[in-house]
Parts: C-alpha cells; sequence; structure tokens
C-alpha cells in the first residue's frame, strides 16, 4: 500500500469568544496506536476515561482486521480459515471497500497486495523477476469480485490463497469510532488524527474557530516539514495518500511521476499523481477514496469524480515540465485557506 502522508495541526488565528469557560479548555491526549502515532483534542465539562476507551477501541480493531496479528479474524481468514465469522466492525468495511471498489471499477482493490510486494513497493517480498506467468499466476489472487460474504457472516475466496488487507481504509475506520465515543459523551467539538487522517467536528473552542489542517509539500527535502494548503475542515473527514517521496524525475522532461499497481492488468505503472487529499462525510470513505484515486490517476480520478456524490479532492500532480500542479473540486476549493 502506498505510503500516508503526514498532515499537520496548524494553530488558526484567535478570535473572540462567547463559549463558557470551562468549554474553551481542552483535553489533549496522544499515543500510539495501529503502527502509527493518534493525537486528539477535544472539549468537554466532563473527564471521560479516554485512554481505557482507546485500548478498547484499538483492541476491537486489531481483533478484527489487524494483519500483523496472527490470531485476529483477517489473519484466519487469509490462511483458508472458512469458518470465521465476522464482526460488525469487518462486516462495515467490507461493504465499505466493496462500495469503492465497484465506483472505482476495480482500481480500489484490497487483494492488491500480493501484486505491491512483487513489485517491491509494499513489506513483503520483492521478486526478482516479474514475467508474463508469474503475473499470470498473481493476477488470480487480486479481485475484491473474487470474495464473497455468506448470510451467516463467512467469507469465501475463489482462492484460498487470495490475501485481504484493509490497511488502506482501517484507520479512517478506527477515527470513527473515536468520533462515535466521543459524541456518545456529548462531545461536539473535537479534532481526531491518526496516522494523517482526520475527522473534526464543531470548531476550535480555544480559539472560537474551525478547525486548520494542513497537506504536505511534495517538494520538502527529508527532515524539513513544509506545507503545500491549509484547510478549514468543517463537521469532516480529510485523508491523504501519495507516495510522493517515492518519486522518479524523467532525465528528458524534469516531470516527476511514481509507479503504481493496476489491479486490473497486475502491471506497474506511471503516474504524475503525487498525493490525493480527500473530504468526506466519515473518515473511512475519506481513506478509501484516497486511495483509489491515488491508483485512478489524475485523469480517471477526475471521471470517477463525475459519477460519485458527498466526495471532494484536492490532487497534487507534476505536470509535463517536472512542475508541481494542483486540481481541487469545487468543493474542496471552499475550503482552502490563502
Amino acid at each position: 500500500m502506498m505510503r500516508r502522508i503526514t498532515i499537520l495541526f496548524i494553530s488558526a488565528f484567535l478570535f473572540h469568544s462567547c463559549a463558557k469557560e470551562e468549554d474553551k479548555t481542552a483535553q489533549r491526549f496522544q499515543g500510539e496506536a495501529l503502527g502509527t502515532t493518534y493525537m486528539v483534542q477535544y472539549f468537554s465539562k466532563k473527564d471521560l476515561d479516554f485512554d481505557n476507551a482507546m485500548d478498547s477501541i484499538m483492541n476491537a480493531v486489531n481483533t478484527s482486521m489487524s494483519t500483523y496479528s496472527t490470531k485476529s479474524d483477517i489473519s484466519r481468514i487469509n490462511r483458508g480459515d472458512t469458518t470465521v465469522q465476522v464482526d460488525e466492525h469487518f462486516l462495515k468495511v467490507f461493504k465499505a471497500s466493496e462500495r469503492i471498489y465497484k465506483e472505482s471499477n476495480g482500481f480500489f482493490d484490497p487483494t492488491v497486495g500480493v501484486l505491491v510486494n512483487a513489485y517491491g513497493f509494499g513489506p513483503g517480498k520483492q521478486l526478482k523477476e516479474i514475467d508474463s506467468i508469474s503475473l499470470d499466476s498473481l493476477n488470480k489472487l487480486v479481485g475484491f469480485d473474487k470474495l464473497g460474504l455468506r448470510s451467516n457472516n463467512t467469507i469465501t475466496k475463489e482462492d484460498p490463497s487470495i490475501y485481504l488487507d484493509f490497511n488502506a481504509i482501517a484507520k479512517g475506520y478506527a477515527i470513527d469510532m473515536i468520533g462515535e465515543y466521543l459524541e456518545s459523551h456529548k462531545v461536539r467539538n473535537y479534532l481526531i488524527e491518526l496516522g494523517g487522517e482526520l475527522l473534526a467536528k464543531g470548531k476550535n473552542m480555544e480559539n472560537d474557530s474551525e478547525w486548520i489542517v494542513g497537506i504536505d509539500d511534495p517538494m520538502q527535502e527529508q527532515g524539513h516539514r513544509s506545507l503545500y494548503a491549509k484547510v478549514k475542515l468543517e463537521n469532516s473527514a480529510m485523508a491523504t495518500s501519495g507516495n510522493y517521496r517515492k518519486y522518479r524525475v524523467d532525465s528528458l522532461t524534469g516531470q516527476r511521476f511514481v509507479h503504481t499497481v493496476n489491479p486490473l492488468t497486475g502491471k506497474a505503472e506511471r503516474s504524475n499523481l503525487l498525493s490525493a487529499s480527500v473530504l468526506a462525510e466519515n473518515c473511512m470513505m475519506a481513506d478509501g477514496y484516497a486511495t483509489a484515486f491515488m491508483a485512478l490517476g489524475l485523469e480517471r480520478s477526475k471521471e470517477m469524480l463525475g459519477r460519485i456524490d458527498g466526495v471532494e479532492v484536492y490532487m497534487i500532480y507534476s505536470g509535463e515540465n517536472g512542475e508541481v500542479k494542483a486540481y481541487a473540486t469545487p468543493g474542496f476549493e471552499k475550503q482552502l485557506l490563502e
């Protein structure tokens, strides 16, 4: 899967606040979860048992969908266990993945990991050489439509060796779960960040302003963080996907490009799309769409956007002469700060 881009919190300008004094005190938590870091900021008069709630949420996600845990449901399914009855968390992510798979015409595909690893783009073992025979063999293991869901919540696979990985959407789902916990305790103003994915509700009560976040500059030097854009996040989720730190430069044109795997052909293709940031109602869908757009590339992403609703996107890409450009849908454009 493609590397996630870290999104920074930006301090907003101070505004006069009419909120009660006790509402303006932020509760802040940060730590590690799902192999990455998280930061949560919320405003509440009550003291919430947030640490225990966070542990419970992460345990539920890991038990259901962690490929790093050999005892998780998804790991057992990947080993060919057909008796696993998946839980509500798995079902929600499975159905969301199926929806985006269909909407993207197969470019978002949680079974593509075997190809990603084969080309050396993922954490698994790279093949020394990919010929037509090995590619044909790998392609038989790729395709979300080769999976099925029985009425008793067990998963079917056309081939027992098909490997399922929800890494491109599970973090977003975990963020939504954290948001649901906060809202169940009547928290209306919060910002959640997990591995660069975000969910914001209400506003920053300390400044009496909207939440402001940033998108990394693709041309930033290693170890020096700079921003390409600042975004107002209002009752929305935002997820960013990209692999611009692995880009190559065309020696003739200067154009930057990355390699992405086409799940339909199994071949690695050049793409000038460096990152895609997505605004959506929930973080699970934003997470999945961001990955889909990176796999589709700039032009195919624009075509897909014409077929779906409720999604806004900001895509950074490399022009023909190597210049870095951005494309924003009208809804995303409205959320950008000068």
